[in-house]
């Protein structure tokens, strides 16, 4: 694979993005040498971000609000699964701890 490099500096990343960008109009043909080389500059790339941009997991509230709004659902959506508006309310305001049996829920 011709000019495949380990990516250490944000230009080495740069040049990866550069490089990978081409094969977005005109996909390489999986198990071709242009498809393996398209395989090992996404590998390089996700390995670099993951150390150097990494994403952190939200919390749990934070997440079913998230859930919540991609899905267009409201708070009273929340409150028919664990069975209490208040609740949800509670949960969604961080007064209340989820429980193991909401998580299942």
């Amino acid at each position: 694979m011709k000019n495949i490099r380990p990516l250490k500096t944000e230009a080495d990343y740069d040049w990866a993005i550069a490089e990978i960008t081409r094969y977005f109009d005109n996909e390489p043909e999986i198990g071709s040498a242009d498809g393996d080389r398209f395989d090992v500059l996404a590998d390089l790339i996700e390995a670099y971000e993951a150390r150097h941009y990494p994403i952190e997991a939200p919390d749990p509230v934070t997440a079913i609000r998230a859930h919540m709004e991609m899905a267009g659902l409201k708070q009273v959506a929340l409150a028919e699964v664990i069975g209490s508006a208040s609740r949800a309310s509670e949960i969604l305001n961080r007064k209340r701890l989820l429980t193991i049996d909401m998580v299942h829920q």
